[in-house]
């Protein structure tokens, strides 16, 4: 799964590097170094031929809900279950997005301790998990839009961690994936793969990082020697 990521650049940099046809300060967004399930951040969409990013919530709200708490259990979505399950079916073949993100966490758990890691691509740079939006309304008219981030098998190097990890777009695919008028979920699928564990790099961050409530820079510091 995953259940923590990072966005350290400021949009600026989210708009130059997606092509985004908006301001700066078309949406508020500071780096971010621990974003947890149920908090809002710039998601990517197609609106009208143009992409722009939207503060989303992490945790897909389906239109259907009674309400916001079944987003908390939908942070995720398998790949290989997304058009048979009822929450994400529809998103599925009209409401794509990209996630934008500088790297993501996985815990390596043993039977000494959970150690936290930290992966990348290399240099750092930007990158885009598959992602589904959808918008909800409360009964008492709120409107929430949400996202969730899809999962598929891990690659030679996340193995070693977890048997899953994060769907994450080659850039060549992120217009198609966006492309609301693509319905074809054989083509959508095979954009769903393990991403070439060769350009990804992993390291050890502190387990401060455990706490959605600690969201510094610290997060993303390499760890010299192994925390106790």
């Amino acid at each position: 799964m995953c259940g923590r990521f990072t966005l350290t650049t400021g949009l600026g940099e989210i708009i130059q590097r997606f092509n985004l046809n908006q301001q700066e300060d078309a949406v508020e967004h500071s780096p971010r170094y621990n974003i947890a399930p149920t908090q809002t951040v710039p998601v990517i969409v197609e609106d009208g031929g143009e992409k722009k990013a939207v503060p989303m919530r992490w945790g897909l709200v389906p239109r259907w809900a009674k309400d916001l708490k079944i987003g908390n259990r939908l942070i995720n979505a398998r790949s290989e279950t997304i058009r048979q399950k009822p929450a994400f079916r529809r998103s599925f073949l009209r409401h794509r997005c990209l996630v934008p993100a500088d790297g993501f966490y996985e815990w390596n758990v043993t039977e000494e301790k959970k150690q936290p890691m930290r992966i990348v691509l290399d240099q750092g740079e930007l990158f885009a998990f598959a992602g589904l939006w959808d918008q909800w309304e409360s009964p008492e008219g709120e409107v929430v839009h949400s996202f969730t981030i899809i999962t598929t098998r891990a690659n030679e190097k996340m193995a070693d961690i977890h048997d899953r990890m994060p769907a994450i777009l080659h850039p060549a695919d992120e217009s198609v994936w966006l492309d609301p008028s693509l319905k074809d979920p054989e083509l959508l699928r095979n954009m769903l793969q393990p991403y070439p564990s060769e350009t990804m790099e992993m390291y050890p961050v502190s387990s401060q990082v455990n706490s959605p409530h600690h969201d510094a820079p610290d997060c993303i510091q390499p760890l010299s020697v192994p925390t106790e």
